[in-house]
């Protein structure tokens, strides 16, 4: 694929996800920085509604560092054990909240750096709370924005941080702030895994994975 057309087939595809979505939302609920990267540590192998039910009530009793702390790990456990992976989490919160009050003064920091740093955080997730929490034009790459940027033929990497690489390099920076909830939202519930749903797909004329398909 020559610069040029890849340039085209990039243009076409967020203009179209624009189009039909103009303004794409978490599903994750969330009031405040801290909430935000709570959720998203939970949210690993689970489903943002099992991790929307889970953090509206540990939410309501404890939002904050020193709150979730004055908890302790049971009290934690007790509110998120109907997420998968509960007790791996559990230790992964109460350490970054710790370390966030020991290094941060209790506030979620703005850098992908100093976010890795924290328990339980990866680049996806240092991604997503940057985009989210601090309107950051990253992209957060899990297993749905993987799967549709490669079967449109965005890019060809095997790794998740050629993707990344490769749709932050090559998305129009108009979209670049928006493209991973498009992306998230298109392989949820149009592009699935398994039975994607190719015919009512509004990118179906722009994709590769379809030609081949046919």
């Amino acid at each position: 694929m020559t610069k040029r057309t890849k340039q085209k087939l990039y243009q076409a595809v967020f203009t179209l996800l624009e189009q039909h979505n103009q303004q794409p939302t978490a599903e994750l609920e969330y009031q405040s920085p801290f909430e935000l990267l709570v959720a998203v540590v939970l949210s690993a192998q689970a489903t943002d509604i099992s991790v929307n039910k889970a953090t509206k009530t540990l939410f309501a009793q404890a939002n904050t560092p020193q709150a979730i702390l004055a908890l302790g790990i049971d009290g934690l456990k007790a509110h998120i054990k109907i997420i998968g992976l509960y007790n791996n989490k559990a230790k992964h919160i109460m350490g970054l909240c710790q370390q966030l009050l020991d290094q941060y003064d209790g506030e979620v920091p703005s850098t992908l750096d100093e976010l890795v740093s924290l328990p339980g955080v990866g680049r996806k997730t240092a991604n997503v709370v940057l985009n989210m929490a601090f309107s950051q034009p990253t992209i957060a790459v899990d297993t749905h924005v993987f799967r549709v940027s490669r079967r449109l033929g965005l890019t060809s990497s095997n790794t998740v941080l050629g993707v990344e690489k490769s749709l932050v390099q090559n998305i129009p920076s108009q979209f670049l702030l928006n493209a991973h909830h498009w992306l998230i939202l298109h392989g949820r519930y149009i592009c699935k895994a398994r039975q994607p749903l190719c015919k009512n797909c509004f990118l179906s004329d722009h994709c590769q994975y379809f030609r081949t398909q046919g």
